[in-house]
């Protein structure tokens, strides 16, 4: 199975920018669906960004349409959330997930996670 670590989270003032990384290891991350979710205090987790495993479908929150921003680089086995336009209720601590089969924002379903990273939007 993959394993995942994220980084790039941290505090930032709305209209702000983060840039966050996933890095992956144990296994090809190209054999993976991918998804970004995030979870804010006393909320459900919810989806944010999600990447096929060959790549070319993309689906996103609305909550984040125009704003976020999913990819990846095989090269470095690494899968990334630009997140642009940032405001307060972006704050959340933001995790990505993987999985072989086809579960988009089903987050119960996925198997395998990484620890997380916080960010913070302040207004």
């Amino acid at each position: 199975q993959v394993q995942l670590v994220e980084s790039g989270g941290g505090s930032v003032q709305a209209g702000g920018s983060l840039r966050l990384s996933c890095a992956a290891s144990g296994d090809d991350m190209s054999a993976y669906y991918m998804a970004w979710f995030r979870q804010a205090p006393g909320k459900e987790r919810e989806g944010v960004a999600f990447m096929s495993a060959g790549g070319l479908a993309l689906r996103y929150a609305d909550s984040v349409k125009g704003r976020f921003t999913i990819s990846r680089d095989r090269a470095k086995n690494t899968l990334y959330l630009q997140m642009g336009s940032l405001k307060p209720e972006d704050t959340a601590m933001y995790y990505c997930a993987a999985d072989r089969i086809y579960y988009e924002f089903l987050h119960n379903k996925y198997k395998n996670w990484g620890q997380g990273t916080q960010v913070t939007v302040s207004s």
